[in-house]
């Protein structure tokens, strides 16, 4: 995902970046040695950074993520990977995985099939050409997509990959929101990251230390599930699959379903829908990046309340000429007007005293400014807006 033109931020943030890296490699020193290698695994996570490869960003995120025993997927478009050839080669040396991004990161859902093809052949042979093999991966950028772009997609026998926590460093976070959009980080789950803010590559140690406070490893994305699993490719996710921003066949596994009951709810596929109780509290943030004629957004829901939520349903009212084309991590139904969202099978608690649940949606847009939903009700209860 990106803000801008990604020559433009590449030159902006150049300087941060090689600070970072110093500040980065100071505190790695103070990292357990490989956490990523811990001696057990209680679950993987697939880290994810795109809009490489560079000179710029590139050698210092490797770097960092060597210093700190993890191992990550680096989503690359085309125009950069034939740029700089010998930084995809670097990233394979370093243990990273390499995936497809497009060519010149473009609104795909806005080009022709033909044009999509290009985008998606030209990255396949730019990043084999450089030495990174024949991606399996594809990510589309801003996560948008639709069935014209699967089709390609499956035409390369590439596995579409969103993700299940937007980490807005591409949006200005704080080195602190970093490393809490990582803490939020489930078994088999995937986050969003890229290789040029300097405060993802400063955050790289912390986020090191919590997935190792966790048990969690950092993970291979497999290209049969799209869920995070064991770097050999071995090992089992439960909690759902995601694929292109749609869960599927999911089961919830571990744990009772406490603190409230769960009416007029039905499970199907994997998906479950249905309010776990009234929450004594909630909080919404809804960051919605819009382009003409389209948007995607970014919703987390807060639990301020003392008892956990299980089992949930967001309503809100999108504004007129707003309507929903596809959502990852819930499922949104209607498509337009009062809207509510529900839980999937792997998101379905969201812990008490702060604990939190996200999910995303791509829709479109009509009309002459774009506005967000004025308000929110959890499992019928109103939530105050972040």
């Amino acid at each position: 995902m990106r803000i801008a033109p990604h020559l433009s931020i590449r030159g902006l943030v150049t300087g941060l970046a090689v600070a970072a890296m110093a500040v980065a490699g100071t505190v790695s020193l103070g990292v357990n040695a490989t956490p990523s290698h811990a001696a057990t695994c209680n679950g993987y996570v697939g880290l994810t950074f795109d809009d490489g490869p560079s000179n710029d960003h590139t050698p210092a995120i490797l770097n960092a993520l060597k210093q700190n025993g993890l191992r990550a997927t680096m989503f690359n478009e085309g125009q950069y990977a034939a740029s700089y050839p010998a930084q995809v080669q670097a990233e394979i040396n370093a243990g990273m995985w390499v995936g497809n991004h497009s060519y010149t990161h473009p609104h795909l859902t806005q080009q022709s099939q033909a044009q999509i093809d290009s985008e998606i052949s030209r990255t396949q042979q730019a990043i084999s050409s450089a030495g990174g093999g024949t991606p399996k991966l594809f990510r589309p950028p801003y996560g948008e997509t639709n069935s014209t772009l699967k089709s390609v997609e499956a035409k390369y026998g590439l596995t579409e990959i969103i993700w299940d926590v937007d980490s807005q460093d591409w949006n200005g976070a704080s080195v602190d929101a970093i490393v809490q959009a990582n803490a939020q980080l489930g078994n088999g789950q995937v986050i969003l990251m890229h290789e040029w803010p300097a405060n993802t590559l400063t955050a790289i140690p912390r986020i090191a230390q919590g997935l190792a406070s966790r048990g969690l490893c950092a993970g291979m994305i497999s290209p049969q599930t799209g869920r995070a699993v064991a770097p050999d490719g071995g090992g089992t996710t439960t909690g759902g699959t995601t694929t292109g921003g749609t869960t599927t066949g999911g089961t919830t596994t571990g744990g009772s379903t406490t603190g409230g009951a769960t009416t007029g709810g039905t499970t199907t596929g994997g998906s479950t829908t249905g309010g776990g109780g009234t929450p004594g509290g909630c909080k919404v943030a809804y960051n919605p990046n819009s382009w003409p004629g389209g948007f995607t957004a970014d919703v987390t829901i807060t639990n301020t309340g003392s008892s956990a939520i299980n089992g949930w349903n967001l309503g809100f009212t999108l504004p007129s000429g707003q309507s929903v084309a596809n959502a990852w991590n819930a499922n949104i139904s209607p498509s337009s007007g009062a809207v509510t969202a529900s839980n999937v099978s792997f998101n379905g608690q969201i812990p008490a005293n702060g604990g939190t649940a996200s999910f995303g949606f791509q829709g479109t847009w009509s009309g002459s400014s774009f506005s967000k939903p004025a308000s929110f009700t959890l499992n019928g209860a109103a939530c105050s807006v972040a």
